[in-house]
Protein backbone atom coordinates (compact mmCIF):
# COMPACT_ATOMS: atom_id res chain seq x y z
CA UNK A 1 0.00 0.00 0.00
CA UNK A 2 1.22 3.43 -1.17
CA UNK A 3 1.54 5.76 1.94
CA UNK A 4 0.78 9.24 2.00
CA UNK A 5 2.03 12.10 4.17
CA UNK A 6 -0.52 14.60 5.50
CA UNK A 7 -1.03 16.91 8.04
CA UNK A 8 -2.66 16.70 11.11
CA UNK A 9 -3.54 18.36 14.40
CA UNK A 10 -1.49 18.36 17.48
CA UNK A 11 -2.16 19.59 20.98
CA UNK A 12 0.32 20.65 23.44
CA UNK A 13 -0.88 19.47 27.09
CA UNK A 14 0.80 22.10 28.68
CA UNK A 15 -0.59 24.94 27.05
CA UNK A 16 -4.70 23.25 27.16
CA UNK A 17 -6.58 24.65 29.81
CA UNK A 18 -9.89 22.75 28.57
CA UNK A 19 -11.85 25.49 27.68
CA UNK A 20 -13.35 23.78 24.94
CA UNK A 21 -13.44 26.68 22.53
CA UNK A 22 -12.04 24.32 20.09
CA UNK A 23 -15.07 21.45 20.44
CA UNK A 24 -17.61 24.39 19.85
CA UNK A 25 -15.40 25.36 16.33
CA UNK A 26 -15.39 22.02 15.23
CA UNK A 27 -18.84 21.27 16.02
CA UNK A 28 -20.12 25.09 14.10
CA UNK A 29 -17.88 25.15 11.37
CA UNK A 30 -19.30 21.04 10.30
CA UNK A 31 -23.08 22.18 11.04
CA UNK A 32 -23.38 25.42 9.58
CA UNK A 33 -26.53 24.52 7.20
CA UNK A 34 -28.04 22.60 10.00
CA UNK A 35 -31.02 24.15 11.77
CA UNK A 36 -29.08 22.85 15.43
CA UNK A 37 -27.46 26.16 15.40
CA UNK A 38 -30.54 28.37 15.25
CA UNK A 39 -31.11 26.31 19.11
CA UNK A 40 -29.64 26.64 21.93
CA UNK A 41 -26.79 23.86 21.14
CA UNK A 42 -25.27 21.36 24.29
CA UNK A 43 -29.29 20.22 25.20
CA UNK A 44 -30.05 16.62 25.22
CA UNK A 45 -32.27 17.33 21.70
CA UNK A 46 -29.06 19.33 20.06
CA UNK A 47 -26.00 17.66 21.52
CA UNK A 48 -22.70 19.67 20.83
CA UNK A 49 -20.94 16.97 19.05
CA UNK A 50 -17.30 17.68 17.51
CA UNK A 51 -15.25 15.85 15.60
CA UNK A 52 -12.11 15.66 18.32
CA UNK A 53 -12.75 15.24 21.83
CA UNK A 54 -11.15 17.34 24.93
CA UNK A 55 -9.64 14.55 27.09
CA UNK A 56 -8.58 15.48 30.76
CA UNK A 57 -5.90 13.28 32.42
CA UNK A 58 -3.77 13.75 35.65
CA UNK A 59 -1.20 15.98 34.20
CA UNK A 60 -3.90 18.15 32.50
CA UNK A 61 -5.93 18.38 29.29
CA UNK A 62 -5.60 18.06 25.65
CA UNK A 63 -7.82 17.47 22.07
CA UNK A 64 -7.73 14.17 20.62
CA UNK A 65 -7.99 13.94 16.78
CA UNK A 66 -7.60 12.11 13.75
CA UNK A 67 -3.61 11.95 12.96
CA UNK A 68 -4.90 11.28 9.09
CA UNK A 69 -1.69 8.18 9.42
CA UNK A 70 0.33 7.65 6.72
CA UNK A 71 -1.54 3.52 6.73
CA UNK A 72 -4.53 4.63 8.44
CA UNK A 73 -5.60 0.80 10.62
CA UNK A 74 -9.36 2.94 10.48
CA UNK A 75 -9.24 2.90 6.70
CA UNK A 76 -7.33 -0.18 6.32
CA UNK A 77 -10.66 -1.64 8.64
CA UNK A 78 -13.47 -0.27 6.84
CA UNK A 79 -15.26 -3.35 4.83
CA UNK A 80 -17.45 -0.80 3.41
CA UNK A 81 -15.46 1.54 1.71
CA UNK A 82 -16.74 3.98 4.04
CA UNK A 83 -13.47 5.56 4.76
CA UNK A 84 -11.04 6.98 1.90
CA UNK A 85 -7.83 8.38 1.58
CA UNK A 86 -8.69 12.48 -0.13
CA UNK A 87 -5.64 15.02 -0.92
CA UNK A 88 -3.88 12.89 1.86
CA UNK A 89 -6.32 13.56 4.41
CA UNK A 90 -8.44 10.16 5.72
CA UNK A 91 -11.90 11.44 5.09
CA UNK A 92 -15.53 9.42 6.31
CA UNK A 93 -18.35 9.29 3.89
CA UNK A 94 -21.29 9.13 6.22
CA UNK A 95 -23.79 8.23 3.76
CA UNK A 96 -21.66 4.51 2.94
CA UNK A 97 -21.10 4.06 6.44
CA UNK A 98 -22.82 1.07 8.56
CA UNK A 99 -22.04 1.74 11.98
CA UNK A 100 -20.33 -1.35 12.48
CA UNK A 101 -17.29 0.20 14.82
CA UNK A 102 -14.38 -1.44 12.65
CA UNK A 103 -12.95 1.68 12.34
CA UNK A 104 -13.45 2.90 16.52
CA UNK A 105 -10.95 -0.49 17.43
CA UNK A 106 -8.29 0.07 14.63
CA UNK A 107 -8.24 3.50 15.73
CA UNK A 108 -4.99 4.12 18.13
CA UNK A 109 -6.02 7.38 18.96
CA UNK A 110 -9.39 6.95 19.91
CA UNK A 111 -10.32 9.58 17.41
CA UNK A 112 -13.41 8.12 15.74
CA UNK A 113 -16.95 8.34 17.45
CA UNK A 114 -20.55 7.04 16.32
CA UNK A 115 -22.86 9.68 15.77
CA UNK A 116 -26.62 9.68 14.75
CA UNK A 117 -26.80 10.39 11.42
CA UNK A 118 -29.01 13.65 10.60
CA UNK A 119 -30.60 15.14 7.07
CA UNK A 120 -32.45 17.88 7.52
CA UNK A 121 -32.42 18.56 10.91
CA UNK A 122 -34.04 14.86 11.10
CA UNK A 123 -32.32 11.48 12.32
CA UNK A 124 -32.00 9.33 9.19
CA UNK A 125 -33.86 5.94 10.68
CA UNK A 126 -36.15 7.65 13.20
CA UNK A 127 -39.46 6.66 11.33
CA UNK A 128 -38.08 3.07 10.37
CA UNK A 129 -36.80 2.16 14.40
CA UNK A 130 -36.27 3.73 17.44
CA UNK A 131 -32.39 2.92 16.56
CA UNK A 132 -31.14 6.08 14.33
CA UNK A 133 -28.68 5.13 11.70
CA UNK A 134 -25.16 6.11 13.02
CA UNK A 135 -21.89 6.89 11.42
CA UNK A 136 -17.99 7.06 12.10
CA UNK A 137 -17.41 10.46 12.27
CA UNK A 138 -13.78 12.03 13.18
CA UNK A 139 -11.86 15.43 12.38
CA UNK A 140 -11.85 15.99 8.54
CA UNK A 141 -9.41 18.72 9.16
CA UNK A 142 -12.07 21.15 8.15
CA UNK A 143 -12.46 19.76 4.81
CA UNK A 144 -13.21 22.93 2.22
CA UNK A 145 -13.12 25.43 4.85
CA UNK A 146 -11.02 28.82 4.21
CA UNK A 147 -9.01 29.32 6.80
CA UNK A 148 -8.37 25.37 7.53
CA UNK A 149 -9.16 24.16 10.86
CA UNK A 150 -10.97 25.89 13.30
CA UNK A 151 -10.25 24.62 16.14
CA UNK A 152 -6.26 25.56 15.72
CA UNK A 153 -7.59 29.26 14.90
CA UNK A 154 -9.82 29.83 17.91
CA UNK A 155 -7.60 28.50 20.15
CA UNK A 156 -7.11 31.24 22.92
CA UNK A 157 -3.82 29.63 24.15
CA UNK A 158 -2.34 28.77 20.91
CA UNK A 159 -2.65 24.72 22.08
CA UNK A 160 -3.28 23.32 19.20
CA UNK A 161 -1.55 23.54 15.83
CA UNK A 162 -1.31 21.83 12.28
CA UNK A 163 1.64 19.79 11.65
CA UNK A 164 2.92 19.53 7.69
CA UNK A 165 5.57 16.55 8.28
CA UNK A 166 7.15 17.27 5.08
CA UNK A 167 8.03 20.93 6.25
CA UNK A 168 8.75 19.81 9.77
CA UNK A 169 11.08 17.22 8.64
CA UNK A 170 12.71 20.01 6.42
CA UNK A 171 13.03 22.36 9.03
CA UNK A 172 14.60 19.98 11.54
CA UNK A 173 17.04 19.06 8.49
CA UNK A 174 18.38 22.57 8.26
CA UNK A 175 18.62 22.99 12.32
CA UNK A 176 20.58 19.63 12.55
CA UNK A 177 23.34 20.99 9.51
CA UNK A 178 23.13 24.03 10.82
CA UNK A 179 24.24 22.11 14.77
CA UNK A 180 26.74 20.06 12.83
CA UNK A 181 28.61 23.01 11.31
CA UNK A 182 28.45 25.06 14.74
CA UNK A 183 29.71 21.44 15.75
CA UNK A 184 32.48 21.13 13.67
CA UNK A 185 33.50 25.39 13.79
CA UNK A 186 34.30 24.53 17.41
CA UNK A 187 37.05 21.84 16.91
Amino acid sequence: MKKEIGSFVVGDSTKCTGCKACELACFTVHNRKSNHLGKTVGTVTVPVTPRLFLTKFEQGCMPIQCKHCEDAPCLNACTKGAISRIDHQVIVDAEKCIGCKDCMQACPFGAIALLPYARDGRLVGQAMSSEPKVFASKCDLCEGIEGGPACVRVCPHQALRLVDPEAEREEKNIRAAEALLLTKNWR
